[in-house]
């Protein structure tokens, strides 16, 4: 076999490596998500991959591998947005733009937010470290972003974390019970642009000085 052969299989490889790992996170994060860590199995992820139990070990060596790699990709996607608050920009933009961005994955990404709640309900066993080390850190620093933007006179005087915590309460609520609230609303198909302009108004309206 020649070199560019061999450079052409070997991308091949891994393009079908990379393939087969995400179709098996995206079956484990449905199965993770409806029965929790405890109440999963691997015999249940490979009947929603549609895959063979020993194709899916040979990828994770273990139910916990599994699980470990479904929630960093959860915790990358949801968190990535919080990154992006940008001090030098406008407040109510920013603070805004973040909201949104939470509402489109409650939307496109139930499963990973009940996921997330799951494992915090459960005393966070598998992150726990992660949320007294790097996550504090970054919640840290983007509350100082929005103490900052307070303390210029951008936003009244809030706490920033209970902001935060207040983003997350209500836009994760249309993941985390989903059920109740597609049942609950009179119009589904409306449901989150209903949430998007009830949110801004809240938010907005709220943050903003008179």
């Amino acid at each position: 076999m020649s070199k560019t052969q061999s450079i052409s299989t070997g991308e091949k490889t891994s393009r079908i490596q990379k393939l087969n790992r995400q179709r098996i996170l995206k079956a484990a994060l449905d199965i993770f998500a409806r029965y929790g860590y405890r109440g999963s199995t691997i015999a249940q992820i490979s009947e929603s991959a549609d895959m063979s139990k020993a194709n899916i070990l040979y990828y994770y060596k273990s139910k916990n591998d599994i699980y470990v790699a479904v929630l960093e990709e959860t915790l990358t996607k949801w968190l990535t947005p919080l990154t992006e608050l940008n001090p030098e920009g406008d407040p109510a933009t920013e603070i805004w733009s973040y909201v949104q961005t939470k509402l489109a994955l409650s939307k496109a990404q139930p499963e990973a937010s009940k996921l997330f709640a799951n494992e915090i309900l459960q005393g966070a066993p598998m992150i726990h470290e992660y949320l007294e080390t790097d996550l504090k850190q970054m919640v840290n620093e983007k509350c100082s972003i929005i103490q900052h933007w307070i303390d210029q006179g951008k936003l009244v005087n809030v706490s920033p974390l209970h902001l935060l915590f207040f983003i997350w309460a209500s836009t994760q609520h249309y993941a985390d019970f989903s059920t109740q609230t597609e049942i609950l609303a009179d119009n589904p198909d409306a449901l989150f642009d209903d949430a998007e302009r009830t949110l801004k108004t809240l938010l907005l309206n709220g943050l903003l000085p008179r």
